[in-house]
This record gives structure tokens, C-alpha cells and sequence, in this order.
């Protein structure tokens, strides 16, 4: 190590176990992304997984088998979620191994956290600047004016940036914590290979469209009531991906896959759909999937919530929709190959000049770095 690089710990709670995980694929992605920067030596604190071989995992044994088992059953997020009598357990567990792991970990010159809620237990012991990324369900916990006081407690006495990974998450934030920390924009990237993908759709066939998500009433949203009298009993077909996390009935006219990855999405889901549509209700930042499929030039219809009208320009880049009527016009119209084809490179070109790739992301990160250090 060069004695004047920057030792950065990446803390997440999140992290894939190999290439055909989804959970925390953005996380594998920024930390490659850091570990191809020269004077970045970064630690990762995380469950255990595939990791670059020049990145020190610093979990211990037993904090990577808690936090290994914590994933398998769907992270804290979907603990809190449940709000099962278990939720506590995990809760005051997860606080006291990111405490011991805290008051451990005292050589790094800044520590990236992860969601709010992991700053929590941050103590005196460890005074090393803060960048914290923020998604859209941690960004939800801020509903509570106690997780707003308890985030300004452990940030009030270090230097802090905070990095939500869309914009419309500012406002708020800087109301909230703008006096005791920096609010800075960082979008996250996407794999280079996203943009060379080729379509070639044939709408004269029955239009394929497809649905990735986590398969839970938010994420679901509206997409069984509208999507019915648009499939159900029509050539279309509509094939949902994603892992069920709950219990819930899909109808029979949804032809349901069950999880999916990367690979499958570039050589299979992608070329040949008419588009992705994502009806989410859900707490969101910024999509990862709707960003890949943008890049990868496919069509998007999307129900109008803050973190779909972040990255899609109604009619441009894609579709904002809030009813049955708006929902059967952009499927209609993009149905139509030239329709199809001008909005899919409006997307592309919207994500490579508005996001760009992870190492673009790294690079946005190692800026603040830089700048925490140096104020």
C-alpha cells in the first residue's frame, strides 16, 4: 500500500454470495469499481461473497455467519418490513455487530456506510469522515422523526457526506441533516456491456413484455389490476421475474419465471421484449434494473412515483403512467417498431450521459473522498 492512498471500509449489510445473486449486486459492483482505482486501498464489511482479491474483508467469522444468514433470510430491510417479533432480534444484533465492528475498525481514513440506519451505532471511538449512501427504503425509515434523530446524533461530531443515488431525495435531506453534513447526487453505474446490446424485437409476432422485480405487494404495485385486461385473453404475453417474497397469488395469465440474473437479462430477456414495465408502489432510489434496460436500449413503462420520474422524460424516454387508459396507450404505442426503437435509444443516450458506468460511479465516490479529506 502507498502511504498516501486513501483506506477506504465499504459497510453494507448486502452483498451477492456468487454471479447469480442479486441481493447487493450494486454493492459487488462499486467495490470492483473502487478496487480498479489506484490509490483506493478499500475493506468491505459485509456478508461474505465473491471479492476482489485486492479488497480486505474484515468481517470476523462470526459477524460474516450472522450476517450471511441475515441475507438469506432478506436483509434487514425486509425484517423491518415484516415487523415479525424476530424483527428486534435482528435489529438490536445488527446494531451491536456494527458497534464492535466500529470501535474495531479505527484505521481507515473514511468509512462508507451503506443505508442511514448502519450509522446508528457509530460511537467516539471512530472519528474518520462519513459518506453515506442512501437508496429509497432507508430513505423511508426518515418517516420517522426518532431514525432523523438518531442519524444526527451519531454524524454530529465527523465530517459527512451524504450521497443519495437520485436526486429527489435532496430536498428532504438537506432539510434534515444540511447543517451537519454535505447532500451530494451519486448515481450509481451501469456495466459497460449494457450499452453494446443489440434488440431485435418482432412485433409482428405476439409482443413479448416482460416484469423484473422483487415479487411483494409494493414492488407489484398495480401491475395485476392493469396488466389484466391487457394480457389476459390477448396474443400479448407478459413474463415476470424475480424472487417471491410474498405470499401472494399471481395470476394465471402471467407466465411467472422466478428469479433471474444479469446474464440471463443481456442474452435472453432484453434483445428480443418489446419493454419493461414496473408498476412499483415501492420506497425507491434509482431502479438498477430500469437503468440496465435503458441502457440496453429497451422501452420502459413505469407508474409515476418520484424515483421513476428521475430518470424517464414522459414520452422520451419512456412512460410515466397512473391508469388503465395511460398504461394501453404506451403499450400501443410502443407496439409500434419505430416508436419502439426511437424511445429505446432516447433511453440509452439519456443513461450514458446522465449516469455512465460503475467506474464513472467509483470516480464520483473517490472525488469526495478527496474532498473530506482535504476541507
Amino acid at each position: 500500500m502507498a502511504a498516501d492512498n486513501i483506506k477506504v471500509l465499504l459497510v453494507s449489510t448486502s452483498y451477492p454470495k456468487d454471479e447469480a445473486d442479486w441481493r447487493g449486486r450494486f454493492i459487488a459492483n462499486i467495490l470492483t469499481a473502487l478496487a480498479n482505482i489506484e490509490h483506493i486501498d478499500t475493506g468491505l464489511w459485509a456478508p461474505p461473497g465473491d471479492i476482489p482479491e485486492n479488497i480486505s474483508y474484515t468481517a470476523t467469522n462470526k459477524e460474516a455467519h450472522w450476517l450471511a444468514a441475515l441475507s438469506e433470510r432478506g436483509g434487514i430491510a425486509k425484517s423491518l418490513a415484516e415487523m415479525k417479533p424476530s424483527t428486534a432480534i435482528n435489529v438490536i444484533s445488527l446494531l451491536r455487530h456494527l458497534r464492535h465492528m466500529f470501535k474495531r475498525e479505527t484505521g481507515y481514513d473514511i468509512l462508507h456506510i451503506n443505508w442511514l440506519q448502519n450509522t446508528l451505532p457509530l460511537t467516539g471511538h471512530n472519528k474518520s469522515p462519513l459518506v453515506i449512501s442512501v437508496l429509497g427504503k432507508d430513505f423511508g425509515l426518515l418517516r420517522n422523526p426518532i431514525v432523523t434523530y438518531l442519524v444526527r446524533r451519531a454524524i454530529r461530531y465527523r465530517k459527512c457526506c451524504i450521497t443519495p443515488n437520485a436526486d429527489w431525495m435532496v430536498p428532504a435531506l438537506v432539510k434534515r441533516f444540511g447543517d451537519l453534513a454535505q447532500v451530494v447526487t451519486v448515481p450509481f453505474g451501469v456495466d459497460p456491456q449494457w450499452f453494446s446490446l443489440e434488440r431485435k424485437i418482432n412485433i409482428t409476432q405476439a409482443p413479448n413484455w416482460i416484469t423484473i422485480s422483487r415479487v411483494n405487494r409494493d414492488k407489484i404495485g398495480s401491475l395485476f389490476d392493469l396488466g389484466e385486461s391487457l394480457f389476459l385473453g390477448t396474443d400479448r404475453q407478459l413474463d415476470l421475474y424475480g424472487p417471491k417474497q410474498d405470499d401472494i397469488e399471481i395470476p394465471q395469465w402471467i407466465n411467472y419465471q422466478g428469479a433471474t440474473n444479469p446474464e440471463v437479462m443481456r442474452s435472453s430477456l432484453f434483445p428480443g421484449c418489446c419493454g419493461l414495465i414496473t408498476l412499483s408502489r415501492h420506497d425507491e432510489g434509482r431502479p438498477q434494473v430500469m437503468l440496465e434496460a435503458m441502457a440496453a436500449g429497451v422501452p420502459i413503462i413505469a407508474s409515476d412515483i418520484p424515483a421513476h420520474r428521475d430518470i424517464i422524460q414522459n414520452g422520451k424516454t419512456g412512460f410515466l403512467v397512473t391508469n388503465q387508459a395511460e398504461l394501453n396507450q404506451a403499450v400501443s404505442h410502443l407496439e409500434n417498431k419505430d416508436n419502439n426503437a426511437k424511445i429505446g435509444t432516447s433511453a440509452r443516450q439519456w443513461v450514458q450521459t446522465n449516469i455512465g458506468t460503475w467506474d464513472d460511479c467509483a470516480t464520483r465516490y473517490s472525488n469526495i473522498y478527496k474532498e473530506l479529506l482535504n476541507d
